[in-house]
Order: structure tokens, then C-alpha cells, then sequence
């Protein structure tokens, strides 16, 4: 299994908001949007973050991605 933060970049399209907005508006670093580019893990706080500053369920931000093999 694996993440994916494709909701979140459908969210911030939404919202008419760029990476740049996301991570001064919830407060992350960089390395933090970095890692969501690459669908890399982040911690929870920087979820509930993403969710506060958004105003969106978590399901809006990050799905779970089941490997077929």
C-alpha cells in the first residue's frame, strides 16, 4: 500500500491555490510539500494542518493506494 496526496493537488485546484499558498496557509515547510510531491509519508500534525487551514475532511487530502501484485 501507499499514499497519495492526488486529492489534496485536486483541492488546491479547487481553491484556486498553488503549493506556495498551501504551505504558508498551513503553516508546513517546504520539505513537508516536497515529500507530498513525491507521495512520500508526512506526519499526522502536518495532515490536521493541511485539513484546518483548507477547511476539508482528510479524505480531501490524502487517499491510500492499494498495490495490485
Amino acid at each position: 500500500m501507499a499514499v497519495s496526496y492526488k486529492p489534496l493537488w485536486h483541492t488546491l485546484i479547487e481553491k484556486d491555490m498553488n503549493r506556495e499558498d498551501l504551505k504558508m496557509a498551513a503553516n508546513i515547510t517546504s520539505n513537508i510539500v516536497a515529500r507530498m510531491g513525491k507521495n512520500e509519508y508526512i506526519n499526522l500534525e502536518s495532515i490536521e494542518k493541511i485539513c484546518l487551514a483548507l477547511n476539508c475532511r482528510i479524505e480531501e487530502v490524502v487517499e491510500i493506494v492499494v498495490d495490485n501484485l
